[in-house]
């Protein structure tokens, strides 16, 4: 797992959850649960395909309130089941490279009394991505998003 955080390209978000990591990891690794917390409202999760292996299909399609559609076509890159997982978009299912790619994410989950140390890094490859990244609204977006993790995880 990369630990080589560079503040002019990387995004962080820590948190703490109260789920304990084997349900939080089960957030990340069945689609169908991935859909139920992955996108902050308005928009929403209305696809995922998840292949937790290395070179597995890490594939989600959110949707707008207009209509919008976002398709985000990945592959995972490591998995250690219960802590922790990689992800990117810049390769495909078997590491097919898709030509382009924004990020490339990897979430850490450790014990932390009965919940979950949550921690993800995500890499951008310039500058200008990770400030595109951030004006989009990164730390609401993907903090949103944890929130909803925790509530489905402790629901599970």
């Amino acid at each position: 797992m990369p630990t080589d955080f560079r503040p002019d390209l990387d995004l962080v978000l820590d948190r703490t959850l109260t789920a304990p990591p084997a349900k939080v990891w089960r957030c990340w690794t069945d689609a169908d649960v991935l859909c139920r917390w992955f996108t902050p409202p308005p928009w929403r999760c209305a696809e995922a395909v998840i292949d937790p292996r290395p070179g597995g299909r890490f594939f989600t399609r959110m949707q707008g309130p207009d209509g919008e559609d976002m398709p985000s076509e990945g592959c995972f890159l490591t998995l250690e089941e219960g802590r922790s997982l990689s992800f990117t978009d810049a390769l495909s299912e078997n590491f097919r490279p898709t030509g382009g790619g924004f990020m490339t994410a990897t979430v850490t989950l450790s014990p932390s009394g009965t919940g979950t140390a949550y921690r993800v890094v995500v890499r951008h490859a310039t500058s200008e991505a990770r400030a595109q990244h951030q004006a989009m609204g990164f730390e609401d977006g993907w903090g949103t998003a944890a929130a909803q993790l925790d509530v489905t995880a402790q629901g599970l």
